[in-house]
C-alpha cells in the first residue's frame, strides 16, 4: 500500500509516520506532485492556525492535485486535527475558506452560564460516542479515551456524515466520514492503542480507489 502523508509545512508528520511504523504500516512524508499523484492512501496532518495551513497548501501548489485525487479518484483519505478541519468549506480561525472536500464548516468552541468557566482550547483525554454503526469503529469501546487539543470544532450539514460525537461543555463532531473521506479531530498517533486502532480500521475498513 502506498501511504502519503502530505507535507505543507504545518503538521506532526514524524510522529504519524512513526506511530504508523509501530503498526507496521509504512508511509512517506512528501509534498513532491509526483509522489501524491502515486498515493493510494492519503494522510493529512495538522497543528497550527487554520489560515496559515491554507495558505500553505496554496503555496505548495497542491491543492488542485490533492482535490483530483481525493474529489476525482476518490482516494482515501485521513485529516488529523487541524487536518480534519482543513476538509470544511470555511473556519471563523482567520475567517478563510478551506479545502471544502465535506459539507461542514469549523467554528470556535463558545461558552456560556455553567459552561463559561471551561478552558478553551479542550486539551486532554475524551470520548467517542458513536452516532452510527461503521467497520471504522471496530474494536473501540465506549470507555476508551483518546488525546484532543483544539480550540475549533467541525459542524457538519449532513448528520450522516458525524461518525462520533464528543462532549466538551457540548456535544461536537469528533470523528467525520463520508465516502472516502476521513477525519479525526483527536490525535491518533498521542492516543495510544485506541488511536492506532482508528487508523488501521482507515487502512482496512475503506477501500483503496482502485479496488
Amino acid at each position: 500500500m502506498n501511504c502519503v502523508i502530505v507535507d505543507f509545512g504545518l503538521g506532526n508528520l514524524r510522529s504519524v509516520q512513526h506511530k504508523l511504523r509501530a503498526i507496521e504500516i509504512e508511509a512517506v512524508a512528501s509534498a513532491d506532485p509526483k509522489v501524491i499523484a502515486a498515493a493510494d492512501r492519503l494522510i493529512l496532518p495538522g497543528v497550527g492556525h487554520f489560515a496559515k495551513g491554507m495558505e500553505n497548501l496554496k503555496r505548495s501548489g497542491l491543492i488542485p492535485l490533492l482535490t483530483e485525487k481525493v474529489m476525482g479518484q476518490k482516494t482515501p483519505v485521513l485529516g488529523v486535527c487541524l487536518g480534519m478541519q482543513l476538509l470544511t468549506r470555511w473556519s471563523e480561525e482567520g475567517e478563510v475558506e478551506g479545502l471544502g472536500w465535506i459539507d461542514a464548516v469549523t467554528k470556535r468552541f463558545q461558552f456560556n452560564g455553567d459552561q463559561a468557566a471551561l478552558r478553551i482550547p479542550h486539551i486532554g483525554w475524551n470520548t467517542l460516542q458513536p452516532r452510527r454503526s461503521s467497520p471504522l469503529l471496530d474494536g473501540i469501546a465506549p470507555a476508551q479515551r483518546f488525546y484532543f487539543v483544539h480550540s475549533y470544532h467541525v459542524c457538519c450539514d449532513q448528520p450522516a456524515d458525524v461518525l462520533t460525537t464528543t462532549r466538551y461543555g457540548y456535544e461536537f463532531v469528533s470523528v467525520v466520514h463520508h465516502a472516502n473521506i476521513l477525519g479525526a479531530q483527536f490525535h491518533p498517533e498521542k492516543s495510544h492503542r485506541c488511536g492506532m486502532t482508528i487508523v488501521k480500521n482507515f487502512f482496512s475498513a475503506l477501500p483503496s480507489a482502485s479496488n
